[in-house]
C-alpha cells in the first residue's frame, strides 16, 4: 500500500513537471527571438559562461544561478553601450543548462528602444534578475529534489518489499532472496557510479541536495546493510564475526565514497557503522573488538571529514564513540579498564593527529567539534573517580591519566581549547566531591546530602590531586605566556585554569584532610601558590605586546595569587587575626601599583575589602561572642573594625595617586563604612555590658548611632572639599539621608518615650531627652548650615527641617517631663496648666524660628515657623477652648492674639523697608 502511494505521487509530480516544461519551452523560444532582434542594433548579446565555469561539480548552485540570471534578465539590463566589444566567438559553444523558469508565464521580452541603450539601469532593474534567480518555486522542489528523494526511498523500500513478498509467497528460498537483495543493492551502487562517471551534474539552483548518484548509492547501501543483518540475525547464514565485519565494512565504505557523493551519504554510513555493534549479538562479547572497531571507524570518519572540513560529521563520530564507551562502563559486569583507556586515548589521538592535523593554530577561536571528545573523555574519567567499584580498585589513576592527556592534546593542538575546560571542570567537580558535607555544614541543609562525601577520599586521591594541580599550573602558565601576544583570549583561558584547578584542589584537600580551624601544613602550600602565581603573572606580562600591559591572563594569575593569600590567612591564623591581617593585605596590591599599572591590582584590593566585609557579616564580634572581652573600647572590636578602616583608607589614597578609577572609589567607601561600623560596634558593646549580639536597641543607643551618622556626613563633606570624590560626595549625602530616616522612624515613633514609657532619667537637664533630641537637633542644624552651597538645596533643607522637628520634640517632651517627672507616657493624662504651657511654648518657638529664618535668610525655617504657629492656632481654637477654664483659657487666646498681631506688624515693617 505504501509503495503504491509513492508511485501515485511520483506520477502526479511527473505530470506537473511535463505540463510546466511545455509552457517554459515556449517562453524560451520567445526570449531567444527577442535576443536575435537586439543583435542588429549593435547591442552586445549576453552570452553564457564557459562550460568550465557553468558545469562545476563543486558549485552547481552558483552555475545554475548565473545561467538563469543571464537568460531571464530584462531587455533594459541586457543593453550595453555601442562601443562595447563584441562577444567572444568561443563562448558560442558554451554549455548552458538553465532551469525552465525565470519570469512569469506568458512574459515575453520586448526589444529596447534605440535611445535606451545608453541609459544606466535603475537600481530596482538591476536587482530584479538577481531576485528572480534566487527564488525557488514549488516546481523546483517537485522536479529536482522531492522526486529524487522520494525515488531513493522508494528504491530502498522496494528492495525490502521484494524480499518480504518472496517470503510471503514462498517463491524463492532464503538464500536466493538474500542473493537477489544483495544484487539489487550492488546494482544501485553500480548505477550510481555509472551516472557519476558519465559527467552527471546539477546546474539548476536548489538541486544540489538531490544529487542522484548519492541517492542511489545511499539506497544501495541501505539494502546491503539490511541483507547482511537478515543473513545473520534472521536466518543464521553467517556468524557474528563475519556479520560484524561486513556491516562495519559497508558503513566505512559509505563514509569513504561520501568524498564524491556528499555529506548525507557520510552520515548514513556513520549511523550504520555505529549501530552495527548493537545489531550483532555475541555469546562472548569482546570489548577489545568493539573498541578497536570504533577506533577504525572514528579514524576513517575523521580523515574523510578533514578532507572536506565536515565538522558536523566528525562531531557525530566522536559522540558515537563516546556513547559506546559510557554504555560499556555502565552495563559491563566486569569492565576491562585497559579497553576503556584505549578507546579514550585513541579518540584524543584521532582528534590531535587526524582531525586537527595541518590546521592553522594561530587563528583565533577554537575548534567546536573538540567539545565532544573532551566532554566524553572527562565524563569517563569522572566515572572512574566517583564510582565506588572503580575507585576502590585504584581506577582513579587512569582517570588522572585521561585528564593529563586532555591537557597535553590541548597544548599540542591550541585549537582544541575545549579540552582544557573539560579537564578543569571535571577536576573541580571531583575534588569538590571529596569534601565531607559535615565539614562545610551542607549535611544540615535540605539538599539531599548525607554525612558521606560523593567521592572516596584516600591517599591516592590526595596524591593525584597534587599531581593534577602541578599539571594545570605548568601547562596553564606556559601556554598563557605562549599566546599572551598572539591570542590573548586563549592565554586568559589557560591562565584561568592554571589557577582555578590548583586552588580548588588545595581547598578541598584542606577541608578533607586538614584542620579546618588552623593548619600550618596547608598554609605553607597556599603561600607558595601565591608566590608562584605572582611570579607567573609577571612572567606572562613580559611576553605581552606591548610588554607589561596587564591583560586578562595576567589578571587571572594575580587574582589567583590574591585568593591564595586569603586561603593562607584562614589556614594559619585564628578568626581575629585573619580579619585584621586580611584588611592589611589590601595595602599590598595598592602599593604594587607604584611599579606596575595593572588594572587588576586595584580590584584585588577591593576583593580583600569584600572578604573582610563577609567575615564581619558572618561574625560581627570578630572572635566570637564567647571570647570577646567585656573591656570597654580596648577589645577585639577596635582592631577588627578599625585596622581595616585605616588600611582601606591608605589603599584608596595610594590608588588615587597611581591607577585611580573605580577601585579607588570602592576603597574609599569601604574605609568610611568600616570607620562607622567601628564606632557603632564599640557603642553597642558599651551600652550592653560587653555583649553586642543580644538585647534590643534603646533610645540612648539609637541617639548615639544618629550622632555618628551625622558626624560621618560632616567628615565626608570636609574630606570631599579637600580631595573631591564622587564616593565622598554621595556618601556624605547618604549618611544624612540615613540619619533623617532613623530620626523619623526611631526617635519620633518606635523609641519615643511618650509611647514606650522609657525612663528619661532623674537629672533635670542632662537626661535622655538631651541625648536623643537636643544633641541630634544641634548636630543636624549645624550640618545643614555647613553644607549650604556645598550640597544640593534639597539636602540642606531636609537637614534644617529635621533639626527644627527635633528641637520641637525636645521642647515639648521637656515640658511634659517637667509636669510628669521621669516617666512621660501619654496615657498618664494632661493637666490644664500643662496644656496651656504647650500653646505658649509653641508660639514662642514659632517666633524664634521666624527670627532665625529671617536672620539666616532660610525659607525653610520661615516655613517651619509658619507651620508651628498654625499648629498652635489650631490647638488654641480646637483644644484649649474646650479643655481650659477660667483665666488660663483667656490667657491662651490673649497670648495667641498678641503673637499673631506682632508677626503681622513685623512683616508689614519688613515689606515697607523692602519697598523703600
Amino acid at each position: 500500500m505504501f509503495f503504491s502511494l509513492i508511485s501515485i505521487a511520483a506520477v502526479i509530480a511527473l505530470f506537473v513537471i511535463v505540463s510546466r516544461l511545455q509552457n517554459r519551452i515556449a517562453l524560451i523560444e520567445r526570449e531567444l527571438a527577442a535576443l536575435r532582434g537586439l543583435a542588429p542594433s549593435g547591442m552586445a548579446v549576453p552570452v553564457a559562461k564557459p562550460s568550465g565555469e557553468a558545469v562545476d561539480d563543486s558549485k552547481p548552485h552558483a552555475a545554475a544561478s548565473s545561467a538563469v540570471a543571464d537568460l531571464v534578465a530584462p531587455p533594459e539590463e541586457k543593453t550595453a553601450p555601442a562601443e562595447a566589444p563584441a562577444a567572444r566567438p568561443e563562448a558560442a559553444d558554451a554549455e548552458v543548462v538553465p532551469g525552465p523558469w525565470g519570469k512569469g508565464e506568458g512574459a515575453a521580452a520586448e526589444p529596447a528602444e534605440p535611445g535606451e541603450s545608453a541609459k544606466p539601469a535603475a537600481p530596482a532593474e538591476v536587482a530584479a534578475p538577481a531576485k528572480a534567480a534566487r527564488q525557488t518555486d514549488v516546481e523546483t522542489a517537485l522536479g529536482t529534489r522531492w522526486a529524487v528523494w522520494v525515488g531513493g526511498i522508494a528504491l530502498a523500500l522496494g528492495g525490502l518489499f521484494l524480499i518480504r513478498y518472496t517470503i510471503e509467497a514462498g517463491i524463492f528460498g532464503p538464500g536466493v532472496r538474500l542473493t537477489m537483495a544483495g544484487i539489487l543493492g550492488l546494482a544501485l551502487i553500480a548505477g550510481a557510479e555509472f551516472i557519476r562517471r558519465t559527467g552527471f551534474n546539477v546546474p539548476v539552483r536548489g538541486a544540489t541536495g538531490a544529487y542522484i548518484p548519492a541517492i542511489l548509492t545511499a539506497a544501495g547501501a541501505f539494502i546491503l546493510f539490511g541483507t547482511i543483518y537478515a543473513a545473520h540475525a534472521i536466518y543464521g547464514f553467517i556468524g557474528p564475526a563475519l556479520a560484524f565485519t561486513l556491516l562495519g565494512a559497508i558503513g566505512i565504505a559509505a563514509i569513504a565514497v561520501s568524498l564524491v557523493h556528499g555529506l548525507a551519504l557520510a552520515g548514513i554510513g556513520l549511523v550504520g557503522a555505529m549501530v552495527t555493534p548493537a545489531l550483532v549479538a555475541s555469546q562472548a562479547p569482546n570489548p577489545w573488538a568493539l573498541f578497536v572497531y570504533l577506533a577504525i571507524v572514528l579514524a576513517a570518519t575523521a580523515a574523510i571529514a578533514r578532507i572536506r572540513d565536515w565538522k558536523m560529521l566528525v562531531a557525530a563520530a566522536f559522540a558515537g564513540s563516546g556513547i559506546w564507551t559510557i554504555l560499556y562502563m555502565t552495563d559491563a559486569l566486569d569492565m576491562d579498564l585497559a579497553a576503556v583507556l584505549f578507546i579514550s586515548l585513541a579518540t584524543l589521538a584521532v582528534l590531535a593527529f587526524v582531525w586537527l592535523m595541518a590546521r592553522d593554530d594561530t587563528e583565533p577561536g577554537f575548534d567546536w567539534p573538540s567539545i565532544v571528545p573532551g566532554f566524553f573523555a572527562a565524563l569517563t574519567a569522572l566515572g572512574l573517580f566517583t564510582d565506588p567499584v572503580f575507585a576502590k580498585a585504584g581506577d582513579a589513576l587512569p582517570g588522572a591519566v585521561l585528564f593529563a592527556a586532555l591537557v597535553a592534546v590541548a597544548l599540542y593542538r591550541p585549537r582544541a581549547l575545549p579540552l582544557v575546560f573539560a579537564a578543569g571542570v571535571a577536576t573541580v567537580l571531583i575534588y569538590v566531591g571529596i569534601v565531607p558535607p559535615t565539614t562545610i555544614g551542607a549535611d544540615a541543609l535540605d539538599v539531599g546530602l548525607g554525612a558521606e562525601p560523593l567521592v572516596i577520599a584516600d591517599a591516592l586521591t590526595f596524591r593525584i590531586g597534587i599531581a593534577l594541580a602541578l599539571v594545570f599550573i605548568g601547562a596553564g602558565f606556559w601556554a598563557a605566556r605562549r599566546f599572551a601576544a598572539s591570542a590573548p583570549v586563549r592565554a586568559a583561558c589557560w591562565a584561568a585554569w592554571g589557577v582555578i584547578a590548583p586552588l580548588v584542589v588545595l581547598t578541598a584537600l584542606w577541608f578533607t584532610f586538614g584542620d579546618i580551624d588552623r593548619d600550618l601544613g596547608y598554609a605553607l602550600p597556599a603561600l607558595l601558590l601565591a608566590l608562584v602565581f605572582s611570579a607567573g603573572g609577571e612572567w606572562i606580562a613580559r611576553a605581552e605586546e606591548p610588554p607589561l600591559r596587564g591583560g586578562s591572563a595576567v589578571s587571572f594569575a594575580l587574582a589567583g595569587a590574591g585568593f591564595a593569600v586569603l586561603l593562607m590567612l584562614h589556614m594559619a591564623f585564628g578568626s581575629g587575626w585573619t580579619t585584621v591581617l586580611l584588611g592589611v593585605a589590601a595595602i599590598l596590591p595598592a602599593l604594587a601599583t607604584r611599579w606596575r599599572s595593572y588594572p587588576v591590582l586595584g580590584w584585588i584590593a577591593v576583593g580583600a575589602a569584600v572578604a573582610v566585609l563577609g567575615r564581619v557579616a558572618f561574625d560581627p564580634t570578630i572572635v566570637g561572642a564567647a571570647v570577646l572581652s567585656r573591656t570597654l573600647v580596648f577589645n577585639w572590636l577596635l582592631p577588627g573594625y578599625g585596622v581595616p578602616a585605616l588600611a582601606f583608607g591608605f589603599a584608596a589614597w595610594q590608588l588615587a595617586r597611581t591607577t585611580n578609577g573605580r577601585p579607588r572609589l570602592a576603597m574609599e567607601a569601604a574605609s568610611a563604612l568600616f570607620g562607622l561600623l567601628a564606632i557603632a560596634m564599640l557603642v553597642r558593646h558599651a551600652m550592653h555590658g560587653g555583649v553586642i549580639d543580644t538585647g534590643a536597641v534603646t533610645l540612648a543607643e539609637q541617639a548615639i548611632y544618629t550622632l555618628i551618622a551625622l558626624g560621618a556626613g560632616a567628615i565626608l563633606v570636609a574630606i570631599d572639599l579637600r580631595s573631591p570624590s564622587s564616593v565622598l560626595r554621595y556618601g556624605s549625602m547618604a549618611a544624612g539621608v540615613v540619619s533623617a530616616g532613623l530620626i523619623a522612624v526611631q526617635h519620633f515613633a518606635v523609641l519615643n518615650p511618650l509611647f514606650t514609657d522609657e525612663s528619661t532619667g532623674t537629672i533635670p537637664f542632662f537626661n535622655l531627652l538631651f541625648l536623643a533630641y537636643l544633641l541630634p537637633a544641634i548636630a543636624a542644624g549645624a550640618l545643614a548650615f555647613y553644607v549650604r552651597g556645598k550640597r544640593p538645596k534639597w539636602y540642606s533643607a531636609m537637614l534644617a527641617l529635621v533639626a527644627a522637628l527635633l528641637a520641637f520634640a525636645y521642647a515639648t517632651l521637656s515640658v511634659r517631663r517637667l509636669f510628669k517627672g521621669e516617666f512621660i507616657a501619654w496615657w498618664s493624662g494632661l493637666g490644664q496648666l500643662e496644656t496651656y504651657t504647650y500653646s505658649a511654648l509653641w508660639l514662642v518657638m514659632g517666633v524664634a524660628l521666624l527670627t532665625a529664618g529671617v536672620w539666616l535668610k532660610s525659607q525653610v525655617l520661615r516655613i517651619a515657623s509658619a507651620v508651628l504657629i498654625a499648629v498652635a492656632v489650631l490647638k488654641v481654637f480646637l483644644f484649649d477652648m474646650s479643655e481650659l477654664e477660667g483665666v488660663l483659657r483667656a490667657l491662651s487666646f490673649i497670648g495667641l492674639g498678641a503673637v499673631l498681631i506682632g508677626i503681622g506688624l513685623f512683616y508689614q515693617r519688613l515689606l515697607t523697608r523692602a519697598a523703600k
